[in-house]
């Protein structure tokens, strides 16, 4: 039966098996925004008077009131974008699904859009984006997702209405007050700041045509696509009324794959963390995660580094990105990873030894990976993430410290720090879970005693890797 745009239809959502199994995604979060490799939001900051990239803009590209973002868009030529040689790439990281940005906050589309001109094809690369990031993908048979950063859009561009406040340009409104291009920077000077703000107040405007208009770009998305995964950057937009936009993207979502594939297999994300709401689809928490198993499947998404090329970065480590995925999967949960594009499409020298230190990891644990469900706890040991939004700080684990998932009778204990003495000691199993067998992936069989439900694991001299070894655990 299809589903319609009510919460009481909508909370029928069931967590399809291809993304509880899968575990670990790689995201394209890329567009006319990486072109500076000077970071996140420069859209919006490009036009906030003091702020770092403001002063980069300044002095690269010349003052926001004759260079805006209209003219930095046409600079992104994505010319050595090779979707496939990074599909390789990913598949072999093992990235089990794959997500494209299809439109962030400052409204440029990266496809051929027919709701908005201002787009990868008609301008800057003049290619669609997505259509060729889902072809890799179909090609080695990955489920495909899409991402809209669109709703937050009316307000967090008004900054454009803007003008200095302070030395030879003070008072000079910047372009997005040229009415020739409001169609990309829009009419929404009542959303201009009195005071600079880091993050606009509301995130979500009002204005009922804007509604409508976010609907009908997300309806494109789909429709031209047909998305296994669509993620919103927020809480589900525009209100939580049955039948408002929000509900009926997620409907259409769903009847969109339910008619290409027999069934739906499609899944929403979004960013409000209450039950009643989050039940339409399956949560995601931005740079952050839970602090137990969550009853449903979520997922973490994240970035190598900052979310668009950034020059400045320091990038997370592949121990720190396996720590974060075993932690995360322990919990019921998935990780969906951002590795940051250069504006000509190609990923640096770090980025590629990244995947390949993460892919060699895959290869010896991925056992213990995908397909699993949780164990009864998420794991043992006094050590933890912080749980605190967008902290990601690595954790100084010891040998105590073990992540578990489980496949049929086969418990994985993932062990966060290898031991000064050679043992690997397990109390969390109860009577009447009896250990018949132990394997060290990517090493074989080790012995072990148990007594009195505390499991002793002898292991061998070397570890196999340098971080995360996983003992595959077979229960009677």
């Amino acid at each position: 039966m299809p589903f319609d745009a009510s919460f009481e239809s909508l909370t029928a959502f069931e967590c399809p098996d291809w993304f509880r199994d899968a575990k670990f995604g790689i995201w394209s979060h890329w567009g006319a925004q990486s072109v500076p490799r000077y970071g996140d939001w420069y859209a919006r900051n490009m036009y906030r008077e003091g702020s770092d990239q403001y002063r980069y803009h300044l002095r690269t590209y010349g003052h926001p009131s004759e260079f805006g973002y209209k003219d930095l868009v046409r600079l992104w030529r994505a010319e050595r974008f090779d979707p496939h040689e990074l599909m390789d790439r990913f598949v072999a990281a093992g990235a089990k699904y794959f997500v494209a940005q299809a439109a962030h906050h400052d409204h440029f589309f990266n496809y051929a859009s027919d709701v908005n001109r201002w787009n990868s094809v008609r301008m800057g690369p003049g290619k669609d984006i997505v259509a060729l990031w889902k072809a890799a993908a179909d090609d080695r048979g990955l489920p495909f997702g899409l991402t809209e950063h669109l709703g937050a859009t009316f307000s967090w561009t008004a900054v454009n209405k803007g003008a200095d406040r302070f030395g030879r340009y003070a008072g000079v409104p910047y372009d997005g007050t040229d009415p020739a291009y409001q169609d990309l920077y829009l009419d929404n000077s009542e959303y201009l700041p009195a005071e600079d703000v880091d993050v606009p107040d509301p995130w979500y405007a009002t204005e009922p045509a804007w509604h409508e208009y976010w609907l009908a770009a997300v309806t494109e998305m789909i429709d031209k696509y047909q998305p296994d995964l669509l993620y919103t950057d927020g809480p589900l937009p525009f209100g939580e009324a049955d039948y408002g936009p929000g509900l009926r993207a997620v409907a259409h979502l769903y009847n969109t794959s339910a008619k290409v594939h027999g069934a739906s297999r499609a899944v929403y994300q979004q960013k409000d963390r209450r039950p009643e709401v989050s039940a339409v689809g399956v949560m995601d928490i931005e740079r952050s995660q839970t602090r137990a198993i969550h009853p449903t499947p979520w997922q973490t998404d994240t970035s190598v580094g900052d979310w668009f090329y950034n020059v400045r970065d320091v990038y997370k480590t592949a121990g720190h990105v396996v720590e974060l995925l075993v932690d995360i999967v322990s919990k019921n949960g998935n990780l969906l990873l951002n590795v940051p594009q250069l504006p000509d499409g190609t990923i640096d020298s770090e980025c590629e030894q990244l995947l390949e230190d993460v892919g060699a990891w895959m290869r010896v644990c991925g056992e213990g990976i995908y397909g699993t469900r949780p164990f009864r706890v998420s794991g043992e040991g006094t050590s933890s993430v912080v749980v605190k939004g967008f902290t990601e700080d690595r954790v100084s684990w010891t040998s105590a410290d073990f992540r578990f998932t489980r496949r049929g009778n086969t418990l994985y204990a993932f062990q966060l720090a290898w031991p000064a003495d050679g043992r690997s000691v397990i109390r969390s199993l109860v009577d009447h879970e009896t250990v018949t067998e132990v394997r060290l992936l990517g090493h074989g069989p080790v012995p072990f005693e148990q007594s009195y439900g505390v499991l002793t694991v002898r292991l061998p001299d070397t570890a196999p890797l340098e971080v995360a070894n996983c003992l595959a655990i077979t229960l009677a």
